[in-house]
């Protein structure tokens, strides 16, 4: 089970909130979040409530700033992401919906373009694992947690028309 303590200032100040699982609101226990600690686990920190807006995966580990992290705000709710030990499976596809070209993923793909000949991936169906998609190569800009279940459009996900991801990561025991 994971473990983070969000704090109300930078560098770990002020008033302080243990979290060990899903949390929408933190301003439910701490009026803002500009910094955290990672005791174990990985969690995924949203600048907006609900689990909406930017994304930020963390493990253990410090975090003194969230601005350090590029966030323009503070943490507003985080997603503890629970340990996998299994294999990892995914299909990926060109268009929502399910449509265009398809590829089975069952590791790392740090470009789609080069490894699948594949332009966008606008959906898809993550059947076993936790994995973070990235929308440029080599796992850079702005990322995405899935969880197994399908995803028939990442524009309907909160982030507008047109998204896509152009790079995968496993989330593996390794970040624990």
């Amino acid at each position: 089970m994971g473990k983070i303590t969000f704090y109300e200032e930078r560098n770990f100040g002020g008033r302080s909130y243990d979290c060990s699982s899903d949390c929408g609101d933190l301003t439910s226990y701490l009026s803002r979040c500009y910094s955290c600690r990672v005791h174990s686990g990985c969690f995924m920190l949203y600048d907006r409530t609900n689990y909406m807006g930017n994304q930020y995966f963390v493990r253990r580990g410090e975090y003194p700033d969230c601005m350090s992290m590029g966030m323009s705000d503070f943490f507003r709710s985080c997603r503890m992401i629970p340990m996998h030990r299994g294999s990892f499976r995914m299909r990926i596809y060109e268009r929502e919906g399910f449509g265009g070209q398809m590829s089975e993923l069952m590791d790392d793909c740090d470009n789609i373009m080069d490894r699948y000949r594949m332009s966008n991936c606008m959906s898809c169906n993550v059947m076993d694992g936790h994995w973070l998609m990235y929308e440029q190569p080599h796992y850079r800009g702005r990322m995405m947690y899935f969880r197994p279940g399908e995803y028939r459009s990442f524009s309907d996900m909160g982030w507008g028309s047109g998204m896509r991801f152009m790079s995968m990561r496993r989330i593996m025991d390794s970040c624990y």
